[in-house]
């Protein structure tokens, strides 16, 4: 099933909106998947192409600095955070 890209830009939306609610807290894909009722592959297309546009940071060591094998985490970029911020004044 394809999904029309003005319905994934709103979930992109949704996507953003949830990391800037979370926000400094990096989130595992999943999390985010699970707050939007989304299946975590087409989860992780949606993150992906958000940070080649350059929304979102893509974590993918813990904080020990040991490099996760399967997982990533995710946040804002500062810029992103900032220009939310301010839409929501």
């Amino acid at each position: 099933m394809q999904i029309s890209k003005e319905k994934q830009e709103k979930i992109s939306e949704q996507i953003l909106a949830y990391l800037f609610s979370v926000n400094p807290k990096a989130v595992f894909t999943a999390n985010i998947a699970q707050e939007i009722a989304r299946d975590e592959e087409f989860t992780k297309k949606l993150l992906l192409s958000l940070k080649k546009k350059g929304f979102v940071l893509e974590i993918n060591k813990n904080p020990k600095g040991i490099a996760y094998t399967k997982r990533s985490r995710w946040k804002l970029t500062d810029k992103t955070y900032i220009l939310y911020k301010n839409l929501n004044k």
